[in-house]
């Protein structure tokens, strides 16, 4: 089994429309997570850092929500024309993608 050195965390989670939280699924977090998996694989990083679905991240105010693990960093809002330079900048450059970041008292 391949160790990998980070995790993208894109919450998928969906709820009934008639749902007051909303949900990450219902702003688009499929194309997201799609967006990862294209651009990991695109860059040959795929083998070193894994995009996966996740359920609910619990800040379905900032969705789409992300996490990168184990770096801790979350972000919110994320469309997938933001996911390139948050592969760029965080996970080959190591500088988190301020702009996109969910505050830390989650």
């Amino acid at each position: 089994m391949t160790k990998f050195e980070r995790h993208v965390f894109i919450c998928t989670n969906r709820r009934p429309d008639w749902d007051p939280k909303g949900s990450c699924a219902k702003s688009g977090s499929e194309l997201v997570l799609a967006a990862f998996k294209e651009g990991l694989s695109r860059r040959a990083l795929n083998n070193r850092i894994r995009a996966n679905a996740a359920g609910c991240l619990d800040a379905c105010a900032d969705g789409p929500a992300v996490v990168v693990y184990p770096d801790g960093v979350w972000y919110g809002r994320v469309r997938p024309e933001d996911v390139e330079e948050i592969i760029e900048e965080h996970l080959v450059k190591g500088k988190p993608v301020e702009r996109l970041r969910i505050a830390e008292s989650l």
